[in-house]
């Protein structure tokens, strides 16, 4: 049936189940009479609602005139706010998915991000979020939006479903899947919603999933709902049109869900179904769903079929980590070499005695920390059965995509060309008062290719995609800048909130030499951020800073090295992000992220950072180690903001060797026109 006709539902004697059917009209009307205020409650919440404003002006929250209508917060509607922050305390964990909060302290159950009253709410202003929103990376016209769901290009067209509240700017359990289309992955067109949660077995939100394309050209779309009781189940969905290169309209299969949750799986730990791929062994298509164990091991599990209806599972369990948790939004697939690879190849060419060199990647997303782990490993198919490289950096317990915020990721093979994309959502982490405000929450991370990385074999290398450079516009080359210790130095740009920065940098041999004393404790997340001294770092740029000044509590975002000589005499490098500084705003997440960037003899040390209004994306030694922050200035914006090279260290020269700053265009994402 179409999605988009919710007028029909299976009868309760139909349901191969035992769930409670919902109610149908007459018998909600019938349970919703005890719930009737009358006219005297009516008044008494608009009486609140008049309050709740006159406390908000007096806080200081400039919200008028320019936001778009969905982006301010009208009278009528402070009261409709305040309520869902204070009576759902998650939306996430008790729902059966991970908790979709920026992070910030609250006395509303982790919602506002500030007191209820604005005692501590930043006042923003339509300018300050005005600039918030970002030029080239992918975000829906407005709303909130969280996990990539079922990329695939199709007839021409890059497709990127999205899990999406058409209702409003927070998370939701009537999670629908959003849609837009592209040429290129940069240049978005907007389309309908292609499902909304209005069947019984996903009622509570369509969850996330994943595209098939079958060899005959056929797509079909396997994903998560939410039933009416919050079980979770996977369901089916396939083009309305198949000759539409759109892909507007979609049909969920008749007979959903296709598959439960297997025995001694609770019912809200099994979601988010993989691409398939064929394994011509027996001439069946296998998917993995993620899930975690009764002694909360993090697990994977496989199933088979030929038809995407009737499915069977695998005996055994493809992997599983104990004390990681759910895995949400698992992945699997394989890498090596430079170009990306089809995991139905991959599975024949190994059947056929060949592919040795390619290693296959398993991800998960956890729900207990919201980090994306990886890891390399080897996939035996007639076993069912992937086993790490290395034990000690195991799924769930060592190497992650990101070291900052970036969740819920999802790859696809482009076959046009023959790559493989790994997109991550980019949540926020400001209020959720603030993103009320603006009408919208929520990004998508650069596209990004993943490939093995040959010279260490230990680690991927993540780098945006090559379209991301017809973006550039005007460039300045800023040649070679040799820093002293306790330095900044400021870049003459001419505009500096949206840029793609490419850096090399060296310390003085000589002043390297004579760091002799061991650094043994540093760490990106526990240090002192930019500000805590060694003898070799940090040095690197300051992005989103404020051009007018710098010094003392002035905005700004650190992005740096940290070189450390370990007790055996050599040389650790670290990578980090430093938000402490990034605003002046108290109600956001402001941390230090980070990790250690191997650094191969010869190289120097080198990072490419994507700037983009709130969003910064670092990548370091062409792309070994990635770190995505979220921040929020209040004066380093618009004219204001400004880069700076900064050396803090207390005992070396660093020079940048090569350093050149584009300017980005913006993406100009285009909203849906029927006649495309």
């Amino acid at each position: 049936m179409e999605t988009r006709d919710g007028s029909s539902r299976p009868e309760p004697a139909s349901l191969p189940c035992s769930y409670a059917p919902l109610l149908d009209d007459a018998e909600a009307a019938v349970v919703g009479r005890g719930r009737r205020t009358g006219p005297l409650f009516a008044a008494l919440l608009l009486a609140l609602a008049a309050v709740l404003l006159a406390v908000a002006t007096l806080a200081g929250v400039r919200l008028v005139g320019q936001l778009p209508a969905t982006g301010v917060v009208m009278p009528d509607q402070l009261a409709t706010v305040d309520e869902a922050m204070s009576t759902n305390s998650s939306r996430g964990p008790e729902s059966g998915v991970s908790e979709k909060t920026s992070g910030v302290p609250a006395v509303h159950g982790g919602m506002l991000g500030a007191d209820a009253a604005g005692s501590n709410a930043f006042p923003w202003s339509n300018a300050m979020l005005q600039w918030q929103r970002t030029g080239f990376h992918f975000q829906p016209e407005k709303n909130w939006m969280n996990d990539p769901n079922g990329p695939v290009y199709y007839k021409g067209w890059y497709h990127l479903f999205y899990q999406y509240n058409p209702d409003g700017a927070i998370w939701g359990n009537k999670i629908a899947w959003g849609h837009a289309v592209s040429r290129d992955l940069l240049r978005w067109r907007h389309l309908p919603v292609a499902m909304f949660p209005d069947q019984w077995y996903d009622i509570n939100g369509a969850w996330s999933g994943s595209a098939t394309v079958l060899p005959d050209g056929r797509i079909v779309m396997l994903y998560t709902g939410s039933t009416n009781a919050s079980v979770q189940v996977q369901c089916l969905a396939f083009p309305s049109d198949p000759s539409d290169p759109l892909l507007t309209n979609w049909t969920k299969y008749e007979g959903n869900p296709v598959l439960y949750p297997p025995p001694h799986v609770g019912e809200k730990d099994f979601r988010d179904p993989t691409t398939a791929w064929y394994d011509g062994s027996d001439g069946m298509w296998r998917i993995i769903i993620g899930s975690k164990d009764e002694r909360h091991a993090g697990m994977a599990l496989t199933y088979k079929t030929k038809n995407f209806i009737d499915f069977e599972l695998v005996p055994g369990v493809l992997h599983r980590v104990p004390a990681t948790g759910m895995w949400e939004c698992i992945d699997l697939y394989p890498v090596g070499g430079a170009r990306g690879i089809d995991m139905t190849e991959a599975v024949a060419a190994a059947s056929n005695g060949g592919g040795g060199e390619v290693l296959h990647v398993m991800k998960e997303s956890s729900d207990d920390d919201r980090h994306d782990y990886y890891a390399l490993g080897r996939y035996n198919a007639a076993t069912n059965k992937w086993t790490p490289l290395d034990v000690d950096t195991d799924v769930g317990i060592g190497l992650r995509y990101d070291w900052g915020k970036f969740y819920a990721s999802k790859t696809f093979y482009d076959p046009a060309k023959k790559r493989r994309v790994l997109w991550g959502w980019v949540g926020e982490t400001d209020s959720e008062r603030a993103d009320v405000a603006k009408g919208w929450a929520s990004l998508q991370s650069i596209p990004r290719t993943v490939v093995l990385d040959t010279k260490t074999g230990s680690n991927l290398i993540q780098w945006p995609v090559v379209e991301v450079e017809t973006l550039r516009t005007n460039y300045t080359n800023l040649g070679s800048i040799t820093i002293d210790h306790s330095s900044v130095f400021l870049l003459s740009l001419h505009r500096a909130t949206q840029l793609d920065i490419e850096a090399s940098f060296r310390l003085d041999p000589l002043d390297v030499a004579a760091a002799k004393e061991a650094d043994v404790g540093y760490n990106c997340s526990t240090s002192g951020g930019a500000a805590g001294r060694g003898a070799l770092g940090p040095f690197g740029l300051l992005v989103l800073a404020d051009a007018r000044r710098h010094g003392g509590d002035t905005e700004q975002t650190a992005v740096y090295f940290y070189v450390a000589r370990g007790l055996d005499g050599g040389l650790r490098t670290h990578f980090c992000h430093d938000e402490s500084r990034s605003s002046r705003a108290s109600d956001i997440v402001k941390r230090v992220v980070g990790n250690v960037v191997p650094v191969l003899d010869g190289e120097a040390l080198s990072i490419r950072v994507l700037v983009d209004h709130s969003i910064v994306e670092s990548f370091a030694q062409g792309g070994r180690s990635t770190v995505t922050s979220r921040v929020y200035p209040t004066e380093a914006i618009y004219a204001n903001a400004g880069v700076y090279l900064f050396n803090n260290a207390t005992g070396a020269r660093v020079t940048a060797t090569s350093l050149i700053v584009h300017e980005m265009d913006s993406s100009y994402n285009q909203a849906y026109m029927a006649s495309l």
